[in-house]
């Protein structure tokens, strides 16, 4: 079994929160010379899960550099319509929606062209701008492969039906995936179980139920 973040289904999974890496926000406030049709003032789709920031322009016809997240850009890839939203939230900070014409991988990153950005200059104003897809946009995983976006917030039980905790967060040390399982202690503080996530110790992950059974033990 395998899990993947918020862009592909994953031997090799990604950190679910987002980065803190990409620098200030250029397209907060009030961006230069954006087009009245990029903007969007609808309320924001509930599934949505943040897959990169927009790094740079690209080229002098309108495309976009965008850094993923994930080593895997699948989901960018896949997804037609991106949100790019202000690095740091804003009341009133200016939302933007892009219906993407094209994307290809490029050096470790994506360039994308989108229906109405069509200059240098506009890409540059959406330069810092994180970018959102909707969950609903992924790819689908294969047999045995999860999105780690699924896997936050499941129960946590092992083969005796002791629990565990709730899957917080996941770590990928390189070698294989961990699940972060948060807990209560004996002294009522918060703990954490760190499970690996590989056959050895799974036994059934149900996405729709929210449960996961493993192999561990209360005192591991």
């Amino acid at each position: 079994m395998s899990a993947s973040e918020s862009g592909r289904p994953a031997r090799k999974p990604l950190n679910l929160p987002p980065r803190s890496s990409a620098g200030e926000d250029r397209a907060g406030g009030q961006p230069k010379a954006l087009p009245q049709a990029l903007l969007y003032t609808e309320p924001l789709p509930d599934d949505l899960i943040e897959v990169g920031y927009v790094a740079a322009a690209y080229g002098i016809r309108g495309w976009i550099k965008v850094q993923p997240h994930a080593d895997d850009a699948s989901a960018l890839l896949h997804a037609r319509r991106w949100w790019l939203l202000p690095a740091t939230p804003q009341p009133d900070g200016v939302r933007v929606a892009l219906k993407i014409a094209q994307s290809r991988e490029h050096s470790g990153t994506v360039v994308a062209q989108a229906t109405g950005v069509s200059d240098r200059n506009v890409a540059e104003a959406l330069k810092g701008r994180r970018v959102w897809i909707r969950r609903s946009d992924f790819p689908a995983p294969e047999e045995d492969e999860f999105y780690w976006v699924d896997l936050i917030g499941c129960a946590v039980f092992n083969e005796q039906g002791e629990a565990l905790g709730e899957v917080s967060g996941l770590i990928d040390n390189g070698a294989h995936q961990i699940l972060q399982v948060a807990y209560q202690g004996a002294d009522g503080n918060a703990d954490e179980r760190l499970i690996p996530f590989v056959d050895v110790y799974l036994r059934t992950v149900d996405i729709a139920g929210k449960r996961i059974v493993v192999d561990w033990g209360l005192d591991y």
